[in-house]
């Protein structure tokens, strides 16, 4: 992991030249990685037990190992991250996350509930006040999602090689049950990857197939990419509407962190959302 942390330090600072626009995200994702590792580090409980005997009927089933529906958890050590993350965006920006620091001290902000609704896309942020930015609010949803991230790399670790051999097909994740933003082509054979920015698990997938619905017609499913940049493309579904990021690195060799691939290619969420596409 210190090693992935490393390379993925450099790979920011890499795109900090290249694409400088993105600079001060690219430093805030470089915090949030460090933070992340040390928390990862220190973690000494398991937050989210899974019962290695349901394991292969999950799989066969189409079920995530972890259910955050019907499962309770101790989220103690993910609150604590949550606020850590809070802190450097407001060290950075005062007074962009007071309000919502502020709801954590006076035990207002559900973080649980939170949580646990954004495992539901019906949910809506009720928790969050009405006056508060809606960028604000994107930020919250982000911390939220990264909250568990150290927690659910554990799991990852331990049950990831085992889920890639048991043949997993669907388009949302094994281990956690999000949907993908961003994946990724590589191997010779041109194979496709799903990357989950929830728990960091990857998980191979077919390429003509939309991950959201399922549509296998090739006459719906297209992408586009921007001239000089044919090693990023937007693959879009005409059925549902959807969109996913993809990278191709096979030319250049490179390692691709999704990581920061995802945050170096917002510019293809906005084009795709001016398209359409959710």
């Amino acid at each position: 992991m210190a090693k992935m942390l490393k390379d993925a330090l450099k790979t920011i600072e890499k795109y900090k030249n290249i694409t400088p626009h993105y600079g001060e995200l690219l430093d805030i994702l470089g915090e949030i990685l460090i933070l992340r590792e040390e928390y990862r580090r220190k973690m000494k409980n398991v937050i989210f037990p899974i019962d290695e005997g349901l394991m292969e009927t999950k799989i066969t089933g189409g079920l995530p190992l972890i259910d955050f529906s019907a499962g309770t958890f101790d989220l103690t050590e993910p609150r604590k991250y949550f606020t850590a993350l809070l802190e450097i965006a407001e060290k950075r920006a005062p007074g962009e996350t007071k309000e919502v620091l502020q709801m954590i001290q006076e035990g207002t902000f559900n973080f649980d509930k939170m949580i646990s609704d954004s495992f539901n896309s019906l949910q809506e942020d009720e928790e969050v006040s009405e006056d508060i930015d809606d960028d604000v609010i994107d930020l919250v949803d982000l911390f939220l999602e990264e909250s568990l991230r150290p927690a659910l790399e554990k799991v990852v670790e331990k049950y990831g090689k085992s889920i890639a051999k048991a043949g997993w097909d669907e388009g949302y994740c094994p281990i956690c049950g999000k949907e993908p933003k961003i994946g990724e082509i590589r191997e010779e054979e041109g194979r496709r990857f799903l990357f989950c920015t929830q728990c960091g698990f990857e998980w191979r997938f077919m390429r003509i197939k939309c991950p959201f619905c399922g549509n296998e017609e090739q006459q719906t499913l297209a992408y586009f990419s921007i001239e000089g940049e044919e090693k990023y493309r937007v693959d879009v579904c005409n059925e549902c509407k959807r969109y996913i990021k993809t990278v191709d690195f096979r030319e250049t060799e490179e390692e691709a962190d999704l990581d920061v691939e995802d945050i170096a290619t917002l510019h293809l969420d906005m084009l795709a959302n001016e398209e359409g596409y959710d």
